[in-house]
C-alpha cells in the first residue's frame, strides 16, 4: 500500500500523469484492482487510479482497458476508503462520453444512487460528482431519476457541509437539463424549489455558484419559474448581483440566473426597479467569456422593459454591445445585436416624441 500511497502523491501533477501513461503505467494499474481480498492494497490502487484519471488522455486509455466495468463492482461491499476513491475515480473517467457508457451498461448507476443515503462527507461529494458527469448523457439522466436519484441528491442540499451541498446542486444541473419531464419532476419535489431559493442566501461562493446554475436550468420552466418568483428568487438575485461584482467565478452564474428569470411575469421590470442593470453592464467588461456572454444575454431581456433600456443607454452598454455582434458565437450575436436594436428603438421613439411627430 506504502508504494500505491507515493503513486497517488506523485499523481498529483500533470507532469506526472502524463509520464504515467507514457512509460505504461495504466494497465499495471487496471489488472491490480481484480485483487479485491487485499484491502490494503486495493485502497492505494484505487486512490492511485483516481488521480491519474484527472488526465483526459488517461481517461481514453482507460475507456480502452475498460476500466470502469472494473470499478463498477468496488461500489458496493467494500471500506468506505476504497468506495470514495472508486467514486472519484468514475466521476474523473466519466468526462469521457464512452465511458459514461461502459459505467451505464454495468450497473454503476444505481450502485451510485444507493450510495447517496450515507454519511461520509467524502463520499457523498464523489457520488454527487460521478452522477452529475453522467447525467449529461440522456439515457444515464433518465436511469438515476428512475432510481430516485434526483431526490436524494435533492436531499443533500440540506447538508451542513457546503462541499456536499454545492457537489448535489451541480450534480442536479444536468439531470434537469437531460430530462424530458424535468419540469414535472422538480414539482414532484415537494419543499424543493423554496430550499433552492433559501440556499441563495449562503455564504459560501461555490454554493451560490451551483445554486444559481441551478435556478437557471429550473427557470426554463414557466411554472417553476413561477414559483421560484413567488419565493422571491428576483429580489435575492438583485441582492448578488451587486454583493458578487468582484468574484468572476460566481457572477457569471448570478448573471445567467437573471436571464433565464426574466421571462416571467413582471421579473424583467423589477429587476430593473432593484438596480440590477447598471452592475450586469459592468460585467460585459470581463475577459471571462462565460461572465459576459451571461450578462449579454441578461441584459437582452431586460432591454424589453424600456426603462431598463434607459438604464444601459446611460451607462454606455452599446459600446461593449457593438464589439459582442462580431462574436464567433452566434447566439452571443443575436443576444448582443437584439439588445441594441431595443435600445435604438427607444432612442428612435424619445426622439420622435420629441420632435412632436
Amino acid at each position: 500500500k506504502q508504494w500505491y500511497q507515493r503513486r497517488v502523491r506523485g499523481a498529483e501533477d500533470d507532469l506526472t500523469r502524463t509520464l504515467i501513461r507514457q512509460h505504461n503505467g495504466l494497465e499495471p494499474l487496471v489488472r491490480l484492482i481484480k485483487f479485491t481480498e487485499n484491502v490494503s492494497m486495493l485502497d492505494g490502487v484505487t486512490g492511485a487510479i483516481w488521480k491519474v484519471a484527472i488526465d483526459r488522455e488517461n481517461c481514453k486509455v482507460f475507456k480502452d482497458l475498460k476500466l470502469c466495468e472494473s470499478l463498477v463492482p468496488l461500489l458496493h461491499s467494500q471500506p468506505e476508503e476504497v468506495m470514495i476513491n472508486v467514486a472519484g475515480s468514475i466521476a474523473e473517467c466519466a468526462k469521457i462520453p464512452e465511458n459514461i457508457e461502459q459505467i451505464r451498461k454495468a450497473g454503476g448507476l444505481t450502485h451510485l444512487v444507493n450510495l447517496l443515503s450515507g454519511t461520509n462527507p467524502t463520499l457523498l461529494i464523489n457520488v454527487a460528482h460521478a452522477l452529475g458527469k453522467c447525467a449529461t448523457e440522456p439515457d444515464s439522466a433518465t436511469i438515476i431519476d428512475k432510481y430516485d436519484g434526483v431526490r436524494l441528491l435533492w436531499s443533500l442540499l440540506k447538508s451542513p457541509n457546503p462541499q456536499v451541498q454545492s457537489s448535489a446542486a451541480w450534480a442536479i444541473c444536468p439531470c434537469i437539463d437531460n430530462n424530458k419531464d424535468a419540469g414535472e419532476m422538480v414539482r414532484s419535489l415537494v419543499g424543493g424549489l423554496e430550499l433552492i431559493v433559501s440556499l441563495l442566501k449562503s455564504d459560501n461562493r461555490e454554493v451560490l455558484a451551483s445554486i444559481c446554475s441551478a435556478v437557471a436550468n429550473i427557470a426554463k420552466d414557466e411554472q417553476n419559474l413561477a414559483v421560484l418568483t413567488d419565493h422571491g428568487v428576483v429580489p435575492i438575485l438583485s441582492k448578488l448581483v451587486v454583493a458578487h461584482a468582484g468574484d468572476e467565478y460566481v457572477k457569471g452564474h448570478i448573471a445567467d440566473a437573471i436571464g433565464r428569470c426574466c421571462i416571467w411575469g413582471n421579473n424583467r421590470k423589477e429587476f430593473g426597479s432593484r438596480g440590477v442593470v447598471k452592475p450586469l453592464v459592468r460585467y460585459l467588461k470581463s475577459k471571462d467569456t462565460f461572465v459576459y456572454k451571461a450578462a449579454a444575454m441578461a441584459l437582452f431581456h431586460l432591454s424589453l422593459e424600456p426603462e431598463n433600456c434607459v438604464v444601459m443607454h446611460e451607462n454606455h452598454a452599446k459600446q461593449w454591445l457593438v464589439n459582442m455582434v462580431g462574436d464567433d458565437d452566434w447566439i452571443l450575436q443575436e443576444a448582443a445585436a437584439g439588445c441594441i436594436a431595443n435600445i435604438r428603438h427607444l432612442a428612435l421613439a424619445n426622439d420622435i416624441s420629441k420632435s412632436g411627430r
